[in-house]
């Protein structure tokens, strides 16, 4: 495994729709196995093929970062030629991305969703994710067809910012342990 740059937006690459995998090579594999290295470098949650310059619909995600099952917490999902199938709801969403540091965003992203795709293998499988496990399958997913979160949010905020902004509201909140922060409150007055 090795280290992958980490394409940034601005970079022409990240607004060009990807073409399909025709054949999983050995060059497709390594280059999963390097994304997998890049994105944990980076602490991230996903990364997909155009962020390390590869103009390939795939993408690799580990969307179960809150689980305590340190098994479900590590699974790694290989999304090779993958399809959103259903989308189902809506929910707002705080995004980051590898390709935009140092910024935030607020998206609308649906509620659940299924995708199917090919594994390593070629053999094809369909998932159904909701949550915030749907938001990173999508967020990904937009990669490869030359959307990059900003193009889409409906507000942004320095990363930063963000922190700042929850750190205030937890002070606000602190003797209320019932408080659960909203988005809506986290981003009040950008949208």
């Amino acid at each position: 495994m090795a280290l992958r740059n980490i394409t940034t937006r601005g970079d022409e690459i990240l607004a060009k729709k990807c073409k399909p995998v025709r054949e999983i090579t050995p060059r497709i594999k390594q280059a999963c196995e390097d994304m997998i290295e890049t994105m944990k470098d980076a602490d991230g949650v996903g990364i997909a093929a155009p962020q390390i310059g590869i103009m390939k619909r795939f993408f690799i995600a580990m969307p179960h970062v809150e689980s305590d099952d340190p098994e479900i917490r590590d699974k790694i999902y290989y999304m090779i030629n993958p399809e959103i199938t259903y989308r189902e709801g809506t929910q707002l969403s705080s995004e980051g991305c590898l390709s935009v540091p140092g910024y935030m965003g607020l998206v609308d992203r649906p509620q659940k969703i299924k995708i199917k795709a090919q594994d390593l293998d070629g053999k094809e499988h369909e998932y159904e994710f909701e949550d915030f496990e749907a938001t990173v399958f999508c967020h990904e997913y937009d990669h490869l067809d030359g959307i990059v979160y900003p193009d889409i949010a409906k507000a942004l905020m320095t990363a930063d910012e963000y922190t700042d902004r929850l750190e205030e509201l937890r002070e606000k909140y602190a003797d209320d342990e019932d408080h659960e922060l909203t988005l809506e409150e986290i981003w009040e007055g950008r949208i």
